[in-house]
Protein backbone atom coordinates (compact mmCIF):
# COMPACT_ATOMS: atom_id res chain seq x y z
CA UNK A 1 0.00 0.00 0.00
CA UNK A 2 1.20 3.74 -0.96
CA UNK A 3 1.56 5.76 1.68
CA UNK A 4 3.46 7.09 5.28
CA UNK A 5 3.19 5.28 8.01
CA UNK A 6 3.72 5.76 11.22
CA UNK A 7 3.93 2.59 14.21
CA UNK A 8 3.60 2.61 17.99
CA UNK A 9 6.28 1.01 19.90
CA UNK A 10 4.86 -2.53 19.51
CA UNK A 11 5.84 -2.27 16.05
CA UNK A 12 9.59 -3.83 17.09
CA UNK A 13 8.55 -6.95 19.41
CA UNK A 14 6.19 -7.60 15.59
CA UNK A 15 9.15 -7.49 13.41
CA UNK A 16 10.89 -9.93 15.67
CA UNK A 17 8.32 -12.66 15.16
CA UNK A 18 8.69 -12.29 11.57
CA UNK A 19 9.72 -14.91 8.81
CA UNK A 20 11.66 -13.68 5.91
CA UNK A 21 9.40 -13.54 2.73
CA UNK A 22 10.00 -15.31 -0.49
CA UNK A 23 12.39 -12.44 -1.19
CA UNK A 24 14.50 -13.55 2.10
CA UNK A 25 13.42 -10.19 3.15
CA UNK A 26 10.95 -8.83 6.15
CA UNK A 27 7.87 -7.33 4.56
CA UNK A 28 6.30 -3.81 5.93
CA UNK A 29 3.29 -5.33 4.70
CA UNK A 30 3.15 -8.56 7.14
CA UNK A 31 3.57 -5.78 9.63
CA UNK A 32 0.42 -3.91 8.80
CA UNK A 33 -1.79 -7.14 8.39
CA UNK A 34 -0.44 -7.98 12.48
CA UNK A 35 -1.65 -4.34 13.19
CA UNK A 36 -5.30 -5.68 10.88
CA UNK A 37 -5.79 -8.49 12.71
CA UNK A 38 -5.32 -6.74 15.76
CA UNK A 39 -7.76 -3.99 15.42
CA UNK A 40 -5.15 -1.71 15.62
CA UNK A 41 -4.59 -0.23 12.11
CA UNK A 42 -6.08 3.00 11.02
CA UNK A 43 -5.75 5.33 8.10
CA UNK A 44 -6.43 9.18 7.36
CA UNK A 45 -6.17 10.21 3.68
CA UNK A 46 -4.11 13.30 3.25
CA UNK A 47 -4.25 15.89 0.88
CA UNK A 48 -1.19 17.25 -1.62
CA UNK A 49 1.45 15.40 -3.10
CA UNK A 50 2.91 12.05 -2.93
CA UNK A 51 6.29 10.83 -3.81
CA UNK A 52 8.93 8.10 -2.99
CA UNK A 53 11.82 8.41 -1.12
CA UNK A 54 13.49 5.24 -0.41
CA UNK A 55 15.97 5.84 -3.34
CA UNK A 56 18.59 8.55 -3.21
CA UNK A 57 17.40 10.18 -7.09
CA UNK A 58 13.64 9.66 -5.48
CA UNK A 59 14.86 11.49 -2.01
CA UNK A 60 16.53 14.49 -3.85
CA UNK A 61 13.30 14.69 -6.13
CA UNK A 62 11.22 15.12 -2.52
CA UNK A 63 13.85 17.77 -1.48
CA UNK A 64 13.08 19.97 -4.24
CA UNK A 65 9.33 19.38 -3.70
CA UNK A 66 9.51 20.41 -0.42
CA UNK A 67 12.38 23.03 -0.92
CA UNK A 68 9.84 24.56 -3.92
CA UNK A 69 6.40 24.39 -1.93
CA UNK A 70 8.41 26.45 0.63
CA UNK A 71 9.88 28.98 -1.54
CA UNK A 72 13.37 27.93 -0.98
CA UNK A 73 15.92 27.73 -3.73
CA UNK A 74 16.25 24.09 -5.24
CA UNK A 75 18.50 21.92 -3.60
CA UNK A 76 21.48 21.42 -5.95
CA UNK A 77 21.99 18.36 -8.48
CA UNK A 78 22.31 15.41 -7.84
CA UNK A 79 25.90 14.04 -8.05
CA UNK A 80 26.24 11.02 -10.25
CA UNK A 81 29.16 8.69 -10.39
CA UNK A 82 30.27 7.13 -13.16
Amino acid sequence: MTGIYFYDSRVFDLIRGLKPSGRNELEITDVNNMYIESGDLYFDVLQGWWTDAGQFESLHHASTLVAAERGYADPPPLLTHA
